[in-house]
């Protein structure tokens, strides 16, 4: 299969490597998805510990450092973000274990993840949601300087508020250290009800105000979730009951209609109107012929009246 510059646009999703994704077959994924021209692998040091025998992390950045090994040269090819805060420090014990983001556990955090990986430095580090309990000005501080010692490339917040990333934009620019320049949220052309309670605990959805701020401040925004476990396109496993209103069923019916006139499945569809407005969307995916449609929504081209008929619908 030859290689699509656009895929580059794409993220891959790693989340269940070695634990719901065994081995073998996530080095297949990774094999394909940088065939066809991927670049970003999005990981995380506590993936996947609710899914993961032992109860703790790790598993999914072990995967993705032995495929590293196992390919001579493929580092150079790839982009690699992880995450830390969400870490269990005592097996089963999740959130009340959880590492935080104090100086000394976010240093720790990176160092377990490098390790573990078997890299020199990460691409991308996000903190991985608030932690409230630290300061943020230390929180920003221990951030800058794993830029500083080049473990780290470039930072990132996800499941933040826009106001708390704003606040620590400024302590970045007034201490002289690397700001944060990316935000991940949960997004997705359908959306809950307002107030609902989403069954993933942690979740922080992208609202129009956290688009606009990033926009405004030329941040990079990254959506995780965008396929909502198969909800599109697969009856037995159908969304949430949060997304039980008629919001939902108004949008399904627009996105049939458009995937007729595009010829494109309804998540090749979505993807393709997340990257029509330049937002990244992470594909967790568990199959070759998934990761295959994935990669096909970079030649879906929405036009301006069906990305219009799209919002007006929800």
């Amino acid at each position: 299969m030859a290689a699509n510059t656009g895929v580059a646009r794409l993220v891959l999703g790693t989340m269940s490597y070695g634990t719901l994704v065994d081995q073998d077959r996530a080095f297949a994924l990774l094999d394909r998805f940088v065939e066809v021209g991927g670049e970003w692998l999005d990981t995380a040091n506590c993936y996947a510990f609710w899914t993961d025998p032992d109860g703790l992390g790790g598993a999914s950045e072990r995967v993705i450092g032995a495929w590293l090994g196992a390919r001579p040269g493929v580092r150079e090819r790839v982009k690699i973000a992880t995450k830390v805060r969400q870490d269990p420090l005592i097996p089963h014990r999740w959130p009340e274990s959880a590492e935080g983001l104090s100086a000394g556990a976010i240093a720790k955090g990176v160092a377990g993840s490098l390790s573990r990986l078997g890299v020199d430095a990460v691409d991308l580090l996000w903190a991985h949601a608030e932690d409230r309990t630290v300061p943020l000005s230390e929180t920003v501080s221990a951030f800058g300087r794993l830029v500083d010692s080049g473990d780290v490339h470039r930072v990132g917040a996800a499941n933040h508020a826009s106001w708390r990333v704003e606040q620590a934009r400024a302590l970045a620019r007034d201490e002289g250290v690397t700001q944060w320049s990316a935000v991940q949220l949960r997004h997705s052309l359908v959306q809950p009800r307002p107030g609902a309670t989403l069954p993933d605990q942690g979740h922080k959805l992208l609202a129009a105000d956290d688009l606009d701020y990033a926009r405004t401040e030329g941040l990079d925004v990254w959506a995780y979730t965008p396929l909502i476990h198969g909800g599109y396109v697969r009856p037995d496993k159908p969304f949430p009951e949060a997304y039980d209103h008629p919001g939902t069923i108004r949008v399904l019916g627009v996105l049939n209609e458009v995937t007729v006139e595009t010829g494109a499945t309804r998540n090749q569809v979505v993807l393709a109107w997340l990257l029509r407005q330049d937002i990244q969307p992470i594909v967790g995916v568990s199959s070759l012929a998934q990761l295959d449609e994935a990669v096909g929504a970079v030649d879906v081209q929405l036009d301006d009246e069906q990305m219009a008929r799209l919002a007006a619908a929800r």
